[in-house]
């Protein structure tokens, strides 16, 4: 099955080897990501609340650019330097996403990149 690469403007340019986002079929991988405004390229400022928030305007961004929508990812994956901060995940993707949710696992990290405080990927089905 071929491989189509997803890229958009209104999420941050891939920082390395790595595409925003692949669809597979109607599977589309989004690559994690993290909290850079798309227009500067810049972490934002703000804490943990913004970035988390940039973090799924970003996702949302990759998945209207694929075709699809927040309430069609199937798995997220979160990344959070900060444990602590996992409740506060919990209430801003309420706000991004609503029942059935995604399957999802948070996963504590030693550092991510650029700085940032947290880092999300997804996996989304299309037609779902």
């Amino acid at each position: 099955m071929a491989k189509q690469v997803i890229s958009t403007e209104r999420a941050p340019q891939a920082i390395g080897t790595y595409s925003q986002a692949v669809r597979v079929g109607d599977t589309v991988y989004l690559s994690g990501q993290i909290p850079l405004d798309p227009s500067t390229m810049a972490l934002v400022e703000g804490g943990p609340e913004a970035q988390i928030r940039r973090v799924f305007d970003n996702l949302k961004a990759v998945a209207e650019a694929a075709g699809g929508r927040l309430d069609q990812v199937v798995k997220l994956t979160v990344y959070l330097t900060d444990l602590g901060h996992f409740g506060r995940v919990n209430e801003i993707m309420a706000e991004y996403f609503t029942a059935p949710y995604p399957a999802r696992v948070a996963v504590g990290v030693a550092a991510l990149p650029r700085g940032a405080e947290v880092e999300i990927d997804a996996v989304l089905v299309l037609g779902s």
